[in-house]
Order: C-alpha cells, then sequence, then structure tokens
C-alpha cells in the first residue's frame, strides 16, 4: 500500500510541472525581477529629504545610486542585446525622488523588453559586451549583478538612517 501511494504521489508531482519554452531566460528574468522588486521597493522607501545622503564624501549620493541604476538599465541591456549602446544621461538628469522613480521605471521597462525579445537560442548569440565577447545572456545577467552589487550600497544607506531595507523588511 505504502509503495501505490508512493507512486500516486510521484506521478502527480510529475504531471503538476510544466515544462517551459525558454527555462534558462525565464530562470534569469526571476533573479533580474527580484533585484528589480527590490530596488524599486528601496527608492520608494527613503524619504526624498534623505536622497542626498552619502555616508562619506567620495561616494554617491542615494538619489545618484538609483540615477545610475536607472541609467544603466539602457546601457548595458542595450550593449547586451548588441544593439548601440544607449545612455540617458540620468546622472545628470535626474534630481528628485519622482524623476528618479519614473527614470527606474522606464530603465526597467527596457531590460524587461530585452528579455522579452530573447528566447533560449537566441539567448546564447555572442556579442561585443565592454570590451569582451559574451553571450547576450551573459550580458543580461552582467546587468543583474550590477544591481545587486548597488542594492548593497542601498542596504547600507537605508540602515546608517534607521530604514530596514525590503530584503530585511517582515512586512514583505
Amino acid at each position: 500500500m505504502r509503495v501505490l501511494v508512493l507512486i500516486v504521489m510521484l506521478t502527480a508531482s510529475a504531471t503538476g510541472q510544466t515544462a517551459t519554452a525558454n527555462p534558462q531566460i525565464e530562470s534569469a528574468k526571476k533573479f533580474y525581477d527580484y533585484v528589480k522588486s527590490l530596488i524599486l521597493k528601496s527608492a520608494d522607501k527613503m524619504p526624498e529629504d534623505k536622497y542626498p545622503f552619502k555616508p562619506a564624501p567620495e561616494v554617491m549620493s542615494y538619489g545618484l545610486v538609483l540615477a545610475h541604476l536607472a541609467n544603466a538599465q539602457f546601457y548595458q541591456c542595450s550593449t547586451a542585446m548588441g544593439e548601440k549602446t544607449i545612455d540617458k544621461g540620468f546622472h545628470e538628469s535626474l534630481h528628485t525622488k519622482i524623476e528618479i522613480l519614473a527614470g527606474l521605471k522606464e530603465g526597467f521597462a527596457y531590460c524587461d523588453a530585452a528579455f522579452a525579445k530573447l528566447t533560449d537560442a537566441k539567448s546564447a548569440e555572442m556579442v561585443d559586451f565592454f570590451g569582451a565577447r559574451v553571450t547576450k545572456l551573459a550580458g543580461l545577467n552582467n546587468n543583474t549583478s550590477h544591481m545587486w552589487e548597488h542594492y548593497g550600497n542601498l542596504v547600507t544607506y537605508m540602515r546608517i538612517n534607521g530604514i530596514v531595507p525590503p530584503s530585511s523588511d517582515p512586512q514583505k
């Protein structure tokens, strides 16, 4: 009887799984989507009067880190797709919380579209990415890695200002 129950459970488990058309792209997009959500929540959580905050004079302010990330979505995702590199100049043009949030959303929409254009097969196409030949997927993954790097900065800035970062928020 136990063997029969086990067979039924394994069969039900296996049939409940669905194959995806592009598992590599979908897997990479999940990591990108997660850090994107943390960055957007971080941008929202920090009060606007703290956007100029710098823990040291030689580093970027909170707002500038976010503007940099907004710009990097265009810069890195266009390059990863083998297109002409796009530099929106957000470092210089975005100053208020509202402008920065809008820039982030615009940049993330651009990278979302880059992911949507790819299949697993197309993601293996080689492109020039800042002096290296890499796959399109590797270029997009580099962008995700860059986002994580700067999310770490945002976490430190929030902690210094007594704000719980989204990844540590028990209300998430």
